[in-house]
């Protein structure tokens, strides 16, 4: 005897459903995130415009106010140009994370450039969370029709970059702007680190206390990163010193992570003034922290192979961005930046004050 088409769907979700709550995937690694920011000095253009920030009580305005707020030990609240996220994606597959570089340029046009670096990483984060670090993760008994009703899908960070510029453009508050944006995934069932980049933002892959990989960065020219741009409505005036480049132009990365490694997602501000070694020496593991405490989740925030692991990613990222600024106000001391324009035959003697960003990802396999 046939059933009626009610009875036989219900009989198959509840099939389905309970296929798939007896079905735990494999998620040997972890990644403890840690952030930490400053800003700049304040730098004044003629014509800039008093700036106008997300409303509080906005969505992006509530979710920036939310990321500033991340308990860290450098003493600041505010990011300037730069922004980041992180954020655990469908089904704790994995983690996202990035970093973008508002470009300051801007504010002689009388725009600010925060809202586009903000919005960036807003829409980034928007998307990666409804998504799979890697392939959807399903039951290998289930039959194919069930399989099918698995949602979300694979995203990787070169589509998810073209997903948070295009919502960007589509956001009315911000008026015009550009930015850098780096964005990786770290997927928890594989180890795989994918990453895409445009301009000079990036990320380096720390291991066993040596720069194992370091992005490149993108220029058009010295101190002119590749942006992502949008350009005001058309109103007579020109901006010739925009530069306006694609998703499409981004470098794309892949590597296999393994326990003890550390990656680190940063801005410029951060590189222009610390060397690769410092880098890997700031990202050494702290013994003090080993008993230190975590959220325990061992998904993304903390856990795992002690719950120390979520503070040692936090105390790196805070020393690298502390180091940065001392840098930063060092005229004496050589930075990599000063050794740049030396070669471009400029001479800018010691740190470059900044806008600072750093993601620090530590990862743990079981």
């Amino acid at each position: 005897m046939r059933l009626p088409v009610q009875a036989q769907t219900a009989r198959w979700t509840t099939r389905a459903l309970s296929s798939a709550s007896a079905y735990t995937p494999a998620h040997p690694y972890s990644f403890h995130i840690g952030a930490s920011f400053a800003p700049k000095p304040p730098i004044r253009f003629k014509g800039e415009k008093p700036r106008v920030p997300f409303p509080a009580d906005s969505l992006l305005g509530a979710w920036r106010d939310k990321m500033l707020a991340r308990p860290k030990t450098v003493p600041t609240r505010e990011a300037g140009e730069d922004f980041y996220f992180h954020v655990n994606m469908r089904g704790e597959s994995g983690v996202c994370l990035g970093v973008a570089d508002g470009i300051t340029g801007w504010l002689e046009s009388g725009v600010d450039p925060a809202l586009f670096s903000q919005a960036l990483m807003y829409h980034a984060h928007r998307y990666s969370r409804s998504a799979w670090a890697g392939a959807p993760e399903v039951d290998p008994a289930l039959d194919y029709a069930e399989r099918e009703q698995i949602e979300g899908w694979e995203l990787t960070p070169y589509e998810c970059m073209d997903l948070a510029y295009g919502g960007v453009l589509r956001e009315k508050r911000v008026e015009a702007g550009s930015s850098t944006c780096c964005l990786i995934t770290l997927n928890a069932a594989t180890g795989w680190l994918r990453a895409a980049n445009l301009g000079d933002s990036g990320f380096a892959i720390i291991r066993a206390a040596e720069v194992l990989y370091s992005q490149p960065v993108q220029t058009h020219f010295f101190n002119c990163p590749k942006q992502l741009t949008k350009l005001p409505p058309p109103t007579g005036r020109r901006f010739t010193r925009a530069c306006v480049d694609s998703p499409r132009e981004a470098q794309t990365h892949e590597a296999q992570l393994c326990d003890g490694d550390v990656v680190v997602a940063y801005t410029d501000g951060l590189t222009d003034n610390v060397f690769p070694h410092e880098l890997a020496e700031m990202c050494a593991l702290d013994p003090a922290l080993d008993a230190g405490t975590g959220d325990g989740n061992g998904k993304g925030e903390g856990g795992g192979k002690g719950k120390g692991d979520a503070a040692q990613a936090q105390a790196m990222a805070d020393r690298l961005v502390a180091h940065a600024r001392e840098c930063m106000a060092a005229k004496a001391r050589v930075s990599p930046f000063e050794r740049m324009a030396a070669r471009e035959g400029m001479f800018f003697p010691g740190g470059k004050p900044d806008d600072v960003t750093v993601v620090v990802a530590l990862v743990r396999e079981v």
